[in-house]
C-alpha cells in the first residue's frame, strides 16, 4: 500500500529517480510505501477502510523534511502527521496480520537511489544536501498494489478530496 503524490511532485521525484536509480531496478513511479505486504484476504476490508480515510477528506499536509541514507541509497524523508495517523489506524486494525517489517514502525520516505555502492550513495546525499530546502508536497491519494515479481499491478486507488482555492 502506498501514498500517491500529486502530478508535479511525482514528476520531480521521478526525474531524480531516472538520473540516480540503477535503470534495471527503476520499475516503479515515485511512491511512499505505507505497508510492504498485506495479506490478500484483507483486500475487501482494506478497500473499505481506505474509502473511509479518503472520500471527501482533504489531502493531508506533507513535506519533504530532509534526506536520509539507506546505506546503499538515498531517500527524501517525508513528514506528514495526518498520514502517519492514517497508517497507525490501519496498522492497529491489521496488527495481528502484519509482517515483521510492517510491525517494526514506519519511516516515511521516497527512495531516489538504491542498490548502489555506499560511496556512490554518500556522494549523492552530499550533493542533494547542498541545495536542500524543505518543501511541501501534495498527497493525492492512497493505493494498493499486487506485487508479481516485477512492476506492480494496480489494485485500487482512493483519492483525497480536491480543495478548491
Amino acid at each position: 500500500m502506498t501514498a500517491l503524490f500529486g502530478a508535479a511532485d511525482t514528476a520531480f521525484f521521478d526525474a531524480l529517480r531516472a538520473r540516480h536509480f540503477p535503470p534495471e531496478r527503476n520499475q516503479l513511479k515515485a511512491h511512499l510505501t505505507m505497508f510492504h505486504h498485506l495479506a490478500p484476504s484483507l483486500e475487501r476490508e482494506l478497500k473499505q477502510r481506505l474509502v473511509a480515510e479518503t472520500k471527501g477528506v482533504p489531502a493531508p499536509a506533507a513535506r519533504i523534511a530532509g534526506l536520509m541514507s539507506l546505506g546503499r541509497g538515498v531517500a527524501f524523508r517525508i513528514d506528514s502527521p495526518v498520514l502517519e495517523d492514517v497508517r497507525d489506524r490501519l496498522a492497529d486494525a491489521f496488527a495481528t496480520l502484519l509482517t515483521p517489517q510492517d510491525r517494526a514502525g514506519w519511516r516515511p520516505h521516497v527512495t531516489i537511489q538504491n542498490k548502489v555502492e555506499p560511496a556512490v550513495a554518500k556522494a549523492l546525499q552530499g550533493e542533494l544536501e547542498r541545495d536542500f530546502r524543505p518543501r511541501d508536497v501534495r498527497i493525492a491519494g492512497l493505493a494498493t498494489w499486487w506485487y508479481r515479481g516485477g512492476p506492480w499491478e494496480a489494485l485500487s486507488r482512493h483519492m483525497f478530496a480536491q480543495v478548491r482555492g
